[in-house]
């Protein structure tokens, strides 16, 4: 007889077990549990930082699994964790002794080209959607990641490489399914349940399990991107914040401050030393985007410049699925970045011992920013850059370690006093998640959560408690 033990694993009651096994047997999708083979794998999620043990995965199959669930989980008093593509930066994709609604086997996609919209199950990726829209020459701006669901991403808000032409991605949300607190599933808009719909661009996961996104489409007959590097000095640096905030609409740039990866690219002499690398998305004709990208290779000789015609999914980087590495985040909103601020990005980089660490720099404004800060949760449409500072490892105490050094980063640069994107919002307690959410957004999004979910079943998240 094979016994397997696992360290951490739950315990349940008889009782709580019978219950879990008579909800095995109703849903249309699967739950995996402690004894299943496949438990590890599926309870895992995309960064290592977090190794916790539910008591159950639900992979549900549609809305009235998800409302099964959240009632059994309500009824037994279990914490709820909600993975759409397992990217939390503070590990609320899993759950310790809860239960986890895994959303990855909800894969619709439904393309309508004379509506201009497109519904996508809370499952797919953002590189999965991107890549079915090209061949339609059309698109939904998500973030910089292939990898991550557009479940999270777009209850965030939704930053990436559309921000300054398009908006964030909720700027292009006209409905969502939603399982609320209590059970109901509910298909909310600007016309249904108008409060909800607003709650739900930027509030994050407080206020129930979005099963089902309505995007609206933007055409995109032409689009020019890809990688652009350039030599890591201080003035180069500063100079590109500066030509990415006067450039044109079409234009959005994130900028990376990082260690050169072994890129066949690149020359062999420069891995491992600190380059930039400015990811181009120009959202027009060819010949126009020329004229936009000149100002930034007339900051230094290019090191490497791959920024082409093609389609809009070539942005995405390639990534590793096996690979599960520790992440440390921290990052501020600012208005403008100095010669010297931009020394000092350079040199708090070199005092990270991570083998992979990064400033990430996005300048905002554009069809992002002529949007009011009351329109959506979303409440920081002024700021004119997202500066962030990641360090990837591959153990909790390394994580720990550059924790400290992202904040002190931050504080380098003047501190977050007016919070920050809360997608990107790792664990730093209560007073940061409320300064993210400014002056009557705060208490709004209170009067909605207590609206959908009074008992504040939705906790495990960016949490914002009723009122």
């Amino acid at each position: 007889m094979n016994v397997h033990l696992r360290v951490g694993a739950p315990k349940t009651t008889p009782l709580l077990a019978l219950g879990i096994e008579a909800l095995r047997a109703r849903l249309n999708g699967r739950l995996v549990g402690v004894d299943d083979e496949d438990y590890d794998a599926t309870r895992g999620i995309a960064h290592s930082n977090w190794d916790q043990y539910p008591l159950f995965v639900a992979r549900v199959a549609d809305a009235p699994d998800v409302a099964d669930v959240v009632d059994f989980a309500r009824r037994n008093q279990l914490e709820i964790a909600i993975r759409s593509g397992g990217h939390s930066v503070c590990g609320h994709s899993a759950s310790q002794d809860g239960v986890v609604i895994d959303l990855r086997d909800l894969q619709s996609l439904d393309i309508d080209l004379d509506e201009m919209t497109v519904w996508v199950g809370s499952g797919l990726t953002a590189g999965e959607v991107s890549a079915a829209l090209d061949q339609h020459r059309v698109v939904v701006g998500f973030g910089d990641s292939a990898m991550v669901g557009v479940g999270g991403l777009t209850l965030g808000g939704g930053v990436g490489y559309m921000t300054r032409k398009f908006g964030l991605t909720i700027d292009a949300l006209v409905a969502a399914e939603v399982v609320t607190a209590s059970g109901n599933i509910l298909m909310v808009s600007e016309t249904s349940h108008p409060e909800l719909f607003w709650a739900l661009r930027g509030g994050g996961g407080n206020f129930g399990v979005v099963t089902r996104f309505c995007f609206r489409l933007n055409p995109l007959p032409e689009f020019t991107g890809g990688p652009l590097v350039l030599p890591a000095t201080p003035e180069v640096l500063a100079g590109f914040v500066a030509a990415a905030k006067a450039a044109p609409d079409e234009l959005t740039t994130i900028l990376l401050a990082m260690p050169a990866p072994p890129m066949p690219f690149l020359p062999p002499e420069l891995f491992g030393k600190t380059v930039l690398i400015g990811m181009m998305a120009y959202a027009g004709p060819a010949g126009e985007a020329q004229a936009a990208l000149a100002p930034f290779r007339a900051l230094a000789e290019p090191i490497a410049d791959l920024v082409r015609p093609g389609p809009y999914s070539m942005m995405y980087l390639p990534e590793d699925p096996s690979m599960k590495p520790t992440i440390s985040v921290r990052t501020l909103f600012k208005d403008d970045l100095s010669v010297t601020e931009a020394a000092e990005v350079l040199r708090r980089l070199e005092l990270c011992d991570a083998p992979m660490r990064m400033a990430q720099i996005r300048v905002l404004g554009g069809a992002a920013a002529r949007i009011s800060n009351e329109a959506t949760a979303y409440a920081n449409r002024d700021a004119a850059m997202l500066v962030g500072f990641l360090a990837i490892d591959g153990t909790a105490e390394a994580a720990a370690r550059h924790d400290i050094w992202g904040s002190d980063c931050v504080a380098a640069l003047g501190g977050a006093p007016r919070g920050t994107y809360v997608n990107f919002l790792a664990d730093q307690g209560e007073d940061m998640v409320r300064a993210s959410y400014p002056g009557a957004t705060w208490q709004r999004l209170r009067q909605v959560k207590q609206s959908y979910d009074p008992a504040n079943v939705f906790r495990r998240n960016q949490n914002i408690p009723p009122v």
